[in-house]
């Protein structure tokens, strides 16, 4: 039928656009083509029905899930008299926003903080000691003060998470209202 060829072809172009989309952000291809999957799905999905649709591997599809329950973008539901595990997506796509963003972003800044805090103290360290030549003092320093403006940066950045954990930046940038 037509029809449901258009309506598949559409379906695919969005699952394609989401997949690559969500590859930009460290998200594999196979776990955007599986949100794709769950947004069209009428109904939760087994992982079964998920790798029968997607013909992935159990293994890919288990660690694809797994990903996006860890990013909070799709969640396990109960269903009486189901014995399998189904999982759908989360219907808020603002707070899956919010949850992906601060869960990635707080990881990179503590990473790059505690190394950058690190090395401080070592050079801070190292020009403690009255014998080191004036010319490594002088990088120390600059080292120094290029480390305290990213942790600057870093602080600036805990602060716009902050907002987005509280929904304060709804107030700068509110949602529209579905009529407008």
């Amino acid at each position: 039928m037509k029809e449901n060829e258009i309506l598949e072809r559409t379906r695919t172009m969005v699952i394609d656009a989401i997949a690559q989309n969500m590859n930009l952000y460290g998200i594999t291809p196979s776990a955007g083509r599986l949100y794709g999957l769950l947004f069209f799905s009428d109904k939760p999905l087994t992982l079964d029905e998920m790798k029968e649709e997607l013909g992935m591997s159990k293994t890919s599809m288990s660690t694809s899930v797994r990903s996006l329950l860890d990013l909070n973008m799709v969640e396990k539901v109960w269903v009486k008299g189901e014995r399998k595990d189904l999982y759908t997506i989360k219907e808020d796509w603002y707070q899956c926003f919010f949850d992906f963003f601060t869960i990635k972003w707080r990881t990179a800044i503590t990473m790059n903080s505690s190394a950058m805090e690190k090395s401080m103290a070592n050079l801070k360290e190292l020009i403690a000691d009255p014998n080191i030549p004036e010319d490594i003092r002088e990088h120390a320093l600059m080292d120094i003060k290029k480390l305290e403006e990213r942790i600057d940066y870093y602080d600036w950045q805990n602060r716009l998470i902050d907002s987005f954990e509280t929904k304060e930046i709804l107030n700068f940038i509110p949602i529209k209202d579905k009529k407008e």
